[in-house]
């Protein structure tokens, strides 16, 4: 899901105002999952949605369940919201391996930090849904000294997740979040 209406304004504001630029493309596919970072403001959601809006790109979004307060509630779901509760076990992997089946084309962007804050220790549920579901991860770097949204190419996961992490985190190092200290090192 993208944002039809306000496409305009997002391209106005993002691209002839403040001058962000998206490089890569979207995937031709129908199923992979996006992970997002790094992931330091409250702002990467409207970078977000801009570049989302930008490449057409249909993609739904978990968040804290906390932000799902009338009125934002409906407009959080309108824009591709899942309600999340992070305080206790959910089987949230399972939960998006259900949706994964039971439609033809679906895409779920998260950010494996988890939080706005430095976390060396990224939760891997993006990984295990990828697995899982036998799809790929299209990781997608937000940089805000250059003002770019970068789409890296597909990412197999290849069963050792150790390793895999190490090369994920890789191409994120050297973008830069709204907080650098508070991105991936």
């Amino acid at each position: 899901m993208y944002n039809r209406i306000l496409r305009p304004l997002y391209i106005f504001i993002f691209e002839m105002i403040l001058g962000w630029k998206v490089i890569g493309k979207k995937p031709e596919i129908k199923k992979f999952v996006t992970i997002v970072a790094p992931h330091t403001s409250n702002w990467d959601f409207m970078v977000g949605e801009w570049a989302r809006s930008k490449l057409r790109f249909k993609s739904w979004y978990v968040a804290k369940k906390e932000i799902f307060i009338w009125p934002f509630s409906y407009l959080f779901k309108a824009l591709g919201g899942y309600p999340v509760n992070r305080k206790k076990s959910t089987h949230f992997v399972d939960q998006i391996l259900e949706i994964y089946n039971s439609k033809e084309e679906f895409n779920i962007t998260l950010t494996p930090e988890g939080t706005r804050d430095f976390n060396p220790n990224w939760k891997t549920g993006f990984y295990a849904i990828a697995l899982k579901a036998n799809i790929p991860i299209q990781m997608v770097a937000f940089d805000y000294v250059k003002k770019t949204v970068t789409l890296a190419e597909l990412f197999f996961p290849t069963g050792n997740i150790e390793q895999d992490l190490v090369e994920i985190k890789n191409f994120y190092r050297p973008h830069q979040g709204r907080y650098p200290e508070k991105g991936v090192r």
